[in-house]
């Protein structure tokens, strides 16, 4: 399948996206613990042969709520209430025909701060702006999803406008998540070895899982500090968010239904964030589901000739005029690499 991250298609993935998250919550709704869904009392966990829950299938998390709670001067009364059900856009019409899934709406991804807001520090969030009014200028100025290396992790788990399908595998001692998004598979050692070693860093971390009662508990450290916390759009004012080598996670799946799994993420990096913060959102099962081929390969040349491209022909129009090309109020530096005529 086509790469699905051309920049037409961005475009238009960006703008299902903004569309599908438009929905604000109420004020003084608060966010903590609002994803959870209850295991029935009459409902047992399957279990594998060896004898650990059975997390095994096709989950999916098409999901409308917005990642974070807005500033409480953009609050308006305006939005359906916490817990509703309600149909989520995931896709209708962007040329996948990604399906419509039934989640609960909640104020935020964000349970924790009270108030749905990741506490990010200011020198992150202006690396973040500088990139993104610069990324005609260097590959490099794109998030790892941009460049197709990529969505890391935990920004993997993180609902896009499509392709959040996930199959996950189980055998004796391992639990292997597959992403629908970039094809990634990792694989998660539950048989109590130890991190690697703090000298060996990698794009997704390192990740060690061991289960708490029915619940799979996933530690993940040795980041290399070259990612993003999250890369997708409807990470909002998180996307591009740089994640240093100090980002420490840990992920919670807990199957609290034949069609549900609770997944948390608590995420805490010193370098870049007040305090720690927290996710919260269901994965549904969906056995019809089918995930396919995203054939996104490292470099993304299509998007990226454009995207450059397009920073070449301002600096030629900029030149040509005789001043300087300007975005967003900052200047456009005019480097020789990547030229494309």
């Amino acid at each position: 399948m086509v790469h699905r991250a051309m920049a037409s298609v961005d475009v238009l993935a960006a703008a299902l996206v903004v569309a599908a998250f438009a929905a604000i919550p109420l004020a003084g709704q608060t966010p903590t613990g609002a994803a959870k869904v209850k295991a029935s009392s009459t409902w047992t966990v399957p279990r594998t042969p060896d004898g650990k829950p059975d997390l095994q299938g096709v989950w999916v998390n098409f999901d409308q709520t917005p990642f974070e709670q807005p500033l409480p001067a953009m609050k308006t009364g305006d939005a359906p209430a916490a817990g509703a059900a309600a149909p989520v856009a995931a896709g209708r019409g962007n040329g996948f025909a990604d399906p419509t899934v039934v989640v609960p709406r909640r104020p935020s991804m964000v349970v924790e701060p009270a108030n749905g807001r990741v506490p990010v520090m200011a020198w992150a969030e202006k690396v973040r702006e500088d990139k993104a009014a610069h990324i005609g200028d260097h590959w490099e100025n794109g998030t790892t999803w941009d460049r197709c290396v990529t969505r890391g992790i935990p920004g993997a788990m993180f609902p896009a406008a499509y392709n959040n399908g996930y199959t996950i595998v189980q055998s004796p001692g391992y639990v292997t998540i597959v992403y629908e998004m970039i094809h990634d598979a990792r694989v998660i050692p539950t048989d109590g070895s130890p991190h690697l070693p703090s000298s060996v860093r990698l794009w997704d971390g390192d990740s060690r899982g061991h289960w708490e009662g029915d619940t799979l508990v996933v530690d993940i450290s040795n980041y290399n500090g070259k990612g993003d916390i999250a890369t997708n759009a409807a990470s909002a004012r998180i996307r591009g968010i740089p994640a240093s080598d100090e980002l420490h996670v840990v992920e919670r799946f807990t199957r609290v239904s034949d069609k549900t799994i609770n997944y948390e993420v608590t995420l805490t990096d010193p370098k870049v964030y007040t305090s720690p913060w927290k996710i919260a959102m269901p994965l549904i099962r969906d056995d019809n589901y089918k995930m396919f081929e995203y054939a996104c390969h490292e470099g993304n040349v299509y998007f990226w000739n454009g995207t450059l491209g397009g920073g070449r022909a301002q600096d030629r129009a900029a030149a040509e005029s005789g001043r300087l090309w300007t975005q967003v109020g900052r200047p456009i530096s005019c480097p020789s690499l990547f030229r494309i005529s």
